[in-house]
């Protein structure tokens, strides 16, 4: 840091140096931040109060790593300034549930539900993430859901937490980067609280589902 700043570090639980997990700490100029591995969980999340001063894309300062479209991402050499920081501090920490073992997520069933046999696979054993995962999506290895009807659906703007079922039968968690569904009929919805659960799910962890609002 060029200058001094407070920062705050949540998500997936590891050793930060100087600092600690879900509270504000102040980064004298000239420190240097570090970071551990994550023992549980994906995704670690740094902010810095003022936030990053890049350009906005279509009035978004995230990158779309589907689309290409926002800022291109961080490599290493990258540096970035810092917002003007206003308003007080008014907590002194935030404490986030630790990422579980074998996390049972909600689901409401549709939009396209009735495009499947029964939705009786999704909640009848666990699913097992695969490498195949990004901020895209979750792939899921597991019980295969059988269509009822056959064929492809118009291309259809999807919420993040939808569960798209290709023909394979084997559900994709959408996330963050999510596209539309291009022609595969989405089987079920997590509950919004899930949602962020369902992102830090490890390649080879287990994943259960259980049905809500039936």
């Amino acid at each position: 840091f060029d200058a001094g700043a407070w920062v705050a570090v949540t998500g997936a639980p590891l050793l930060v140096r100087p600092g600690t997990m879900n509270a504000p700490f102040h980064v004298p100029a000239g420190a240097v931040v570090e970071f551990g591995t994550p023992s549980s969980g994906v995704r670690t999340y740094v902010a810095v109060r003022g936030g990053m001063e890049v350009e906005p894309v279509l009035g978004r300062r995230s990158t779309d790593v589907l689309s290409g479209l926002g800022p291109p991402p961080l490599s290493a050499g990258d540096r970035l300034d810092l917002g003007r920081a206003t308003g007080p501090i008014t907590v002194d920490v935030a404490p986030v549930p630790e990422p579980e073992i074998e996390p049972v997520l909600r689901i409401a069933p549709g939009p396209r539900d009735d495009w499947f046999e029964t939705l009786a696979p999704l909640t009848g054993a666990a699913y097992e993430v695969t490498a195949q995962s990004n901020r895209v999506g979750v792939r899921l290895e597991g019980p295969a859901l059988t269509r009822r009807r056959e064929g492809e659906l118009p291309s259809e703007g999807m919420v993040t937490g939808s569960l798209q079922v290709p023909p394979n039968g084997l559900p994709i968690i959408f996330l963050a980067d999510h596209p539309t569904t291009g022609g595969y009929p989405v089987a079920a919805v997590l509950a919004a609280d899930d949602v962020p659960r369902a992102a830090q799910l490890r390649p080879g962890q287990r994943v259960r589902f259980r049905l809500i609002g039936a």
